[in-house]
């Protein structure tokens, strides 16, 4: 039976969820946040280039600070997805309520935080003082009410745990269609509306989340399969704090550790000039649209894995992780090759200097042996993580990134003057150094040995080193 036919309420097991059935909403759900990460830039752009580079720029704060609620969803996901997969659905709804919890608070200091500096934080990133009383406006409504996104991304990771990726899929469709309408309606004044530009913009970004938000309360109290009681909410219980963290803060620090050598290198690529940034963001932000399909595998094999290991099927979520990444290779590399082939009609889709399209153009091909890399990661990471396996993962993750890619982007880039190519090709050695890695960890077994949870009625586990056998 296919998860999205179980009845409300209905507890999945890892025999019931497909991969696909998972997958595909969490591609959608993905491009859909994309999306509406751009729909203020681009329809502010029609007002002028000054208005949409200064909230393009307060933008860049709200995703990162989006980013950094992900920490506590991840723990949750693998932790409810374990104790469902052992048949403990209480303990799954307690560990709910302290996520919701956990968010609430994180996200209600994040908000003070950007309410009362956002003008500060503007001038710390040198934006043109014209612009600054713009970005600031902007910045001062939507950071006040960033910690929406905080409720929104725990109970997201709530209602995808319990298997119902459409949900949260559609949740997103609504939430761009209301804030498009809104945009339209607000921004520049039509049907009778006021025309408030920035500020319409943002009150329509509000609004969107609010009605966001209050759905997938409703749904997350229709899907989840045993009722999360008010008091959970405010009485923690350490040991599932504990489990959360346990996981969260690990992929948060793989997070903060993957952004910092990110613009560390960037400022590799400003040294080689204001051409090779340009071609660089152009075709990395391409590359955003490859790396979803892996994520949603990847998403979707975490569930699945995280209820295969909370009910002692190690060996079936061993294998299980092996399929998707043969399937992730295999989609990301004809994605890949195909946008190869298109590689200068895209480029001219970005820029009309011939530099730049030839400089972008050289280092799609690149990518061709690229991304395969960066599967493995995204993959095998999230399975490692699903089964507790959560240090290994980041402690790797830094050594590589800033012992590899950092250092060789400088000394192929800058140093042997090889320019734009080098320093993608220090991006390959890097994610398939640590993508291999990666698979010589899941194939040791040693996760094996990193779940919390037993299940209730445990089969004899076998031994760790058995698991791949």
């Amino acid at each position: 039976m296919n998860i999205g036919e179980q009845t409300t309420g209905a507890v999945p097991t890892w025999k019931t969820l497909s991969l696909f059935g998972l997958a595909w909403p969490i591609l959608v759900d993905s491009v859909l946040r994309m999306m509406l990460g751009t729909a203020d830039v681009f329809m502010l752009s029609r007002i002028s280039d000054g208005v949409a580079g200064a909230v393009g720029l307060a933008n860049e704060i709200i995703v990162f600070c989006i980013l950094m609620f992900g920490f506590v969803g991840i723990g949750t996901s693998v932790a409810i997805t374990q104790y469902l997969g052992a048949g403990r659905k209480k303990t799954a709804s307690r560990i709910s309520a302290h996520a919701i919890s956990l968010n609430v608070l994180f996200g209600l200091l994040v908000s003070l935080a950007l309410f009362g500096f956002s003008e500060q934080w503007m001038r710390m990133l040198n934006l043109d003082p014209g612009q600054v009383a713009i970005a600031n406006t902007y910045l001062k409504a939507i950071g006040g009410f960033i910690w929406l996104e905080a409720v929104s991304y725990a109970v997201s990771s709530i209602i995808r745990a319990n298997g119902r990726t459409r949900d949260v899929m559609f949740v997103t469709l609504g939430v761009n269609l209301l804030h498009v309408t809104g945009n339209y309606l607000l921004i520049f004044g039509h049907f009778g509306f006021p025309e408030w530009g920035v500020t319409g913009a943002a009150v329509s970004t509000i609004v969107s989340r609010v009605v966001g938000v209050a759905v997938l309360l409703i749904l997350l109290y229709r899907r989840v399969p045993s009722p999360i009681r008010l008091k959970d909410y405010v009485r923690f219980d350490k040991a599932h704090v504990k489990r959360i963290l346990g996981v969260g803060l690990p992929a948060a620090g793989e997070q903060i550790a993957w952004q910092s050598q990110y613009m560390t290198v960037m400022s590799f690529v400003n040294l080689i000039g204001a051409q090779a940034l340009s071609a660089h963001i152009y075709v990395f932000n391409v590359s955003t649209y490859f790396m979803a399909s892996s994520t949603a595998i990847g998403i979707a094999t975490e569930i699945i894995v995280g209820h295969m290991v909370g009910a002692g099927e190690k060996k079936a979520a061993y294998f299980r992780l092996l399929r998707s990444l043969r399937l992730s290779i295999a989609v990301t590399a004809v994605v890949v090759a195909v946008t190869a082939l298109f590689r200068y009609p895209i480029m001219g889709l970005f820029t009309d200097d011939p530099k730049i399209a030839a400089m972008g153009a050289g280092i799609s091909l690149i990518s061709i042996i690229l991304e395969p890399g960066r599967v493995f990661n995204i993959v095998v990471i999230n399975s490692l993580r699903a089964a507790g396996d959560a240090k290994f993962p980041v402690l790797m993750g830094v050594f590589s990134m800033w012992g590899v890619c950092v250092p060789l982007s400088y000394y192929l880039g800058v140093h042997l003057h090889w320019g734009l190519p080098g320093v993608w090709i220090a991006f390959t050695v890097d994610e398939w150094l640590r993508g291999l890695i990666m698979l010589a960890r899941w194939k040791s077994g040693i996760w094996a040995r990193k779940s919390f949870v037993q299940p209730a009625k445990a089969p004899a586990e076998q031994p760790a080193a058995a698991v791949g056998a």
